[in-house]
């Protein structure tokens, strides 16, 4: 046995920073009310139930996405389900954040 010591990989920010960078994300990005914002849960619905968060408001979202948490959205980790509800947009952020 060698002297090294084993090391934890590390696994990013923690899921509050990340649910809190989003949160600010999303109130930039879509020009919703923080407090608004601040209320949602993990059921919140945001494609096809916020009508700020259109098509062309999802590009702008995830190069915001990208920028600010350091990560890369690749075309085909993109789908509907991902952007259904704010708890799916958080756990494929959270994924990202642990894989960057």
């Amino acid at each position: 046995m060698t002297g090294q010591t084993a090391t934890a990989e590390p696994t990013g920010p923690s899921r509050s920073a990340i649910d809190e960078q989003l949160r600010a994300i999303l109130v930039d990005v879509l020009s919703l009310d923080e407090e608004r914002v601040g209320e949602f849960d993990a059921d919140t619905g945001l494609f096809g139930h916020l009508p700020e968060l259109d098509s062309m408001a999802v590009a702008t979202l995830f190069t915001e996405m990208e920028d600010r948490l350091g990560i890369v959205i690749e075309d085909e980790d993109v789908d509907g389900e991902m952007l259904e509800t704010y708890g799916g947009l958080l756990a494929f952020t959270e994924a990202k954040c642990i894989e960057a």
